[in-house]
């Protein structure tokens, strides 16, 4: 079960002078950190504590506990008020969170259950037609699939899962996709 909030965010852009468009004067200005949670890959606008400065890429706590980077969070971010390096960095990050956390999206494969009569949620992956999905649930039903590797082994022709469950963690966050399936 994913967890309501948020405990882990990776950065996408960090500007150390607040958003481009803002006029306040310099001195006044807050530096702004925009990341996307882990868990629930939820866009976030943060702002880092005075005198830290953090690179993309790094991964930061914003959980309850005493956070050492963060000072507050702004709130949730809409993908258009990403800045263009979000935007950019964006894929790369969400490959990596996919990448480094298997267990819970090779678990996707091994449980997904159909979205109604007519289509099943594995077609929803981008790459993934009626074809692979008859082959995924006839495959799981000798063995749980035990990773991407083993996935991509046992059926044929099957597209790279890491990269379809990407572009669909990012079609969701653009909001192109009626149903979201990793996205809260």
């Amino acid at each position: 079960m994913n967890k309501k909030y948020e405990e882990n965010v990776v950065v996408l852009d960090f500007l150390v002078n607040g958003y481009v468009g803002d006029k306040s004067p310099i001195h006044l200005k807050t530096p702004i950190v925009q990341g996307i949670g882990t868990n629930n890959f939820t866009l976030l606008e943060l702002v880092p504590k005075k005198g830290v400065y953090l690179n993309i890429h790094d991964q930061v706590y914003i959980g309850g506990e005493k956070r050492d980077k963060i000072h507050h969070i702004n709130g949730k971010l809409g993908y258009s008020r990403l800045t263009s390096t979000a935007k950019a960095e964006l894929e790369h990050v969400v490959l990596d969170i996919v990448k480094g956390d298997e267990k819970r999206f090779i678990n996707f494969f091994n449980t997904a259950q159909p979205l109604n009569t007519r289509i099943h949620i594995i077609e929803l992956l981008p790459g993934v037609g009626k074809r692979h999905m008859l082959e995924i649930i006839d495959k799981r039903k000798d063995a749980p699939f035990e990773n991407f590797a083993d996935l991509k082994k046992r059926v044929k022709l099957m597209p790279d899962p890491e990269k379809a469950i990407t572009k669909r963690i990012v079609q969701e966050l653009q909001g192109l996709e009626k149903h979201n399936l990793f996205v809260r």
